[in-house]
């Protein structure tokens, strides 16, 4: 399939999945990434979820950051540029909703995006290469390309990984890890 046919599929599977599923999809997920070879860097880039658009409940990932003690950066969305900036989260960040709905920092600490090592990265689909989809705005594709080469980035979907998308570009940023409740992919 193609993103566009992709986008308007996984929207609908999204809003089909009831509160309690994706409570329970989220932490399976959650779980999951305990088992991953990246607990030992600092730096961990992490979205926080637009819950009407029934994304996967990153709280349960904030609190294993925080109870490893990394430093969790958290976006801020520029829809006039196209480009995410990220901060620290700390206690005394304030979160607030942006005009898309998007929770995000007022202000903080800056981090540059060559300090981040590792990404948790929003999506809608994504393929058996690694190839994602999301929202089609190219925010994490200019911010992934920005990052360091070897920064670690990982997908987080409640659903299987596609055959092939077929429409998929250069600047297309590919995943190294992707998570869904029961499996984990690995590019």
């Amino acid at each position: 399939m193609t993103k566009s046919e992709l986008r308007k599929t996984y929207k609908t599977l999204r809003q089909e999945l009831s509160e309690e599923q994706i409570d329970n999809y989220s932490i399976a997920i959650a779980n999951r990434l305990l088992k991953l070879p990246i607990w030992e860097y600092s730096f961990y880039h992490i979205f926080l979820s637009i819950e009407e658009k029934k994304e996967i409940n990153t709280d349960y990932i904030l609190n294993i950051l925080s109870g490893k003690d990394k430093h969790i950066v958290v976006p801020k969305c520029n829809f006039k540029t196209g480009i995410l900036s990220n901060f620290l989260l700390t206690d005394s960040t304030v979160i607030k909703k942006n005009s898309y709905g998007i929770p995000e920092p007022i202000e903080g600490i800056e981090i540059l995006n060559d300090k981040i090592e590792v990404v948790f990265v929003p999506l809608l689909a994504f393929d058996k290469l690694g190839n994602r989809v999301g929202y089609g705005k190219g925010f994490y594709d200019r911010f992934l390309s920005d990052c360091n080469p070897k920064t670690i980035k990982i997908g987080l979907s409640f659903f299987e990984a596609e055959d092939e998308i077929k429409d998929v570009f250069k600047g297309d940023i590919g995943l190294d890890y992707c998570v869904i409740p029961d499996k984990t992919y690995r590019f």
